[in-house]
């Protein structure tokens, strides 16, 4: 494979009220998807927030926008190219003498979507795990901004994970505080907005992700869409230069898949975030991907667009793409 460079994210709080009836199915909230549900609505994301707190949240997602085009300005050119915001070189990884990925490559440019491809088991959760420094590659280099992060300590792990951001498969929300809570939680954190400013953005977050007036509800008590798009939320809060989405529509129905698709895409657009998706859905990748690399055997066996990825007569991809249609047809 050529060199991908030459190529182009307590328990104690007060209990609260909860609403009647908040916890049901994603299923339950279905509706019919009409049949341009595989477009994009492009409305600025604030169009979806309440005026009452729109004035601080459009200055929020504005400082968030201005910090992620100055994040893509500053990484480094290679040899008169684009550099990439994140990249594997030539990285393995096992586990028990079990070789999950072997001399993988692959990269992300500034503001691009990568979706990583491929069957059940062969290292795409792993990846974003190795990005965010929960595992170490055996060797290779992945780099984050420019950095090489493989031999970084946790102090060090944790500056890069302000700069990018993980939504796990589960959420992973803290049970034992509210929907607001959670999504107050990196705004604490970083300790620089009063605290009727944290509210107004927590308002703000969730109106723009779907779930408005979710603030005192417990995580239990959602269904796991939602769950997904309280952890966007939560991740948008950290304001990151990268979000990293671990299978997003996995277990549930295709509107909410559709409306995650559709939010991802909208936040990439006009937050200029530099995103990977794993997924195995190919009607998502088709929606999302500006490239994808499908993981096969251990190895990138392909890396390149969607549109030349249908093209491929290689039979390993005509098989993925086929069984596709059988499992989801269209």
């Amino acid at each position: 494979m050529a060199d991908p460079q030459e190529d182009t994210k307590q328990q104690d709080p007060m209990k609260r009220d909860k609403p009647d009836v908040v916890e049901k199915t994603d299923a339950e909230e279905s509706v019919p998807v009409s049949d341009d549900a595989g477009a994009v609505d492009q409305a600025p994301l604030i169009e979806d927030v309440s005026a009452d707190v729109a004035p601080v949240v459009s200055e929020f997602m504005d400082q968030a926008a201005q910090q992620n085009e100055a994040a893509a300005e500053a990484v480094p050119d290679v040899k008169n190219k684009p550099g990439s915001y994140i990249s594997f070189e030539h990285v393995y990884k096992s586990f028990d003498g079990f070789v999950v990925l072997e001399d993988v490559s692959f990269c992300v440019l500034p503001g691009e979507t990568l979706c990583i491809l491929g069957r059940s088991g062969v290292g795409k959760s792993v990846s974003l795990q190795m990005l965010m420094g929960f595992l170490k590659p055996d060797s290779g280099i992945i780099r984050v901004a420019g950095e090489s992060i493989c031999g970084y300590n946790e102090t060090q792990m944790q500056e890069i994970r302000r700069k990018v951001t993980m939504v796990f498969q589960n959420g992973a929300l803290f049970d034992s505080i509210s929907v607001g809570e959670n999504v107050a939680f990196p705004l604490r954190e970083r300790g620089d907005l009063a605290e009727d400013q944290i509210l107004q953005v927590v308002k703000g977050l969730l109106e723009m992700v779907g779930v408005a007036g979710m603030e005192d509800v417990l995580p239990s008590d959602l269904s796991t869409g939602m769950k997904r798009s309280v952890a966007i939320a939560r991740a948008l809060a950290s304001q990151p230069e990268a979000v990293l989405y671990d299978e997003p529509t996995t277990m549930v129905d295709p509107l909410m898949a559709h409306l995650l698709g559709n939010l991802i895409e909208r936040l990439k657009q006009q937050l200029h975030l530099t995103s990977i998706v794993v997924t195995h859905d190919m009607r998502f990748a088709k929606k999302l991907a500006d490239r994808v690399v499908f993981l096969h055997g251990g190895k990138a066996h392909f890396f390149g667009t969607m549109e030349e990825m249908e093209r491929s007569d290689d039979p390993i991809l005509q098989e993925f793409l086929a069984l596709d249609e059988l499992v989801m047809p269209a």
